[in-house]
């Protein structure tokens, strides 16, 4: 454990971004591509997990691995959409995005305003809440009674956080669009007429393969789903070595640098997630399409570095649970005990 964590500070975000600029651009032939390849196996596994429920059950939970990798491919081609980099034009992004939204159980509007609030206010401890896994520092958690420090720990809890709260925000929490309401009908509006689509197309599909079967094939495949994508969205900004500032020290493009991590997956991991683990390039240029982001590491070695977690390092991310402002670094709630104890000597 070092006592300075944070980053390599030769690297220069501001004028990365400048260097980033010549990646933005996406290709309209390559983005089709990427669209085809990503939803035409996932309609054809969800096929497949249907036609094989007679000859059993657990066949189709296998199949429900790949189906689910391509589910959240789709989400992250949803992603890149509501940041404008999917492709050149924005009404193409916008449809693409809305109608990806109604598989992945995601109202496209609703979600690009929020994750815009998450991309501009990240690392930043005085504009916690939206589009954030919920973290505290370690004397707000010890400020908190008894009780409502059991909630946190329930929170942050890895049942919790990746198991039953992946579902509830799929599956119920994004059918209203709490959080945004202050900023009018758009939401509201998204978040609806997400939903309309969405019961269309299960009941299409309930009349073709009936309520059961569909249950079957399409719960397993959306809980893993959406389980993987919380893990990713979590260790993306969930690491020791993060970046967390207050409003008078926080740059925003300090916190994209050094508060996002480089996921550093295998290559089919690397695929199936688009890229999306070069998250440090990712929030220092939203606008870079994912299938160009490998061409950043390759052009800017210094960057491979930077945040790097491996896939085995980011599971010992998840005991990080607080932010410890004298240590600059997230801690686990053992930690927090330790040193209070510490205090007391």
């Amino acid at each position: 454990m070092t006592e300075n964590p944070n980053p390599d500070t030769t690297l220069d975000s501001r004028a990365l971004i400048g260097d980033l600029a010549a990646y933005r651009e996406p290709n309209n032939a390559r983005s089709a591509f990427e669209l085809v390849i990503t939803a035409v196996p996932f309609v054809l596994l969800w096929t497949l997990m249907w036609a094989v429920l007679d000859a059993g059950y657990w066949i189709g939970l296998l199949l429900s691995v790949p189906a689910a990798g391509f589910l959240v491919r789709l989400f992250m081609i949803q992603h890149d959409c509501g940041h404008g980099s999917f492709f050149r034009r924005r009404v193409a992004n916008d449809w693409v995005g809305r109608a990806i939204g109604v598989v992945t159980l995601t109202p496209y509007g609703f979600w690009r305003r929020s994750h815009a609030l998450h991309h501009a206010s990240s690392g930043n401890l005085d504009r916690r809440g939206i589009g954030d896994i919920d973290t505290l520092t370690v004397d707000e958690f010890r400020a908190l009674t008894p009780w409502r420090q059991l909630l946190y720990r329930l929170y942050r809890h890895p049942m919790v956080m990746f198991g039953l709260g992946p579902a509830y925000l799929f599956i119920l929490r994004h059918r209203l669009p709490m959080g945004l309401m202050r900023n009018g009908w758009g939401p509201w509006a998204s978040a609806m007429s997400t939903n309309a689509a969405i019961a269309i197309l299960v009941a299409a599909l309930i009349w073709l393969v009936g309520a059961g079967p569909f249950l079957l094939v399409q719960l397993p495949t959306t809980l893993l789903a959406a389980s993987i994508g919380v893990w990713l969205f979590y260790v993306q900004h969930q690491f020791e070595d993060t970046l967390w500032e207050h409003e008078k020290d926080w740059s925003v493009h300090e916190a994209a640098l050094h508060g996002s991590s480089h996921y550093d997956l295998p290559g089919v991991l690397r695929w199936f997630t688009a890229n999306i683990g070069v998250h440090h390039v990712h929030h220092l240029s939203s606008r870079t399409p994912y299938y160009r982001l490998p061409e950043v590491l390759r052009d800017h070695p210094e960057l491979r570095n930077a945040g790097r977690l491996t896939l085995l390092q980011s599971l010992k991310a998840v005991r990080l649970v607080l932010w410890d402002e004298e240590k600059r670094r997230l801690i686990s709630f053992s930690q927090a005990s330790g040193k209070s104890a510490m205090g007391r000597r």
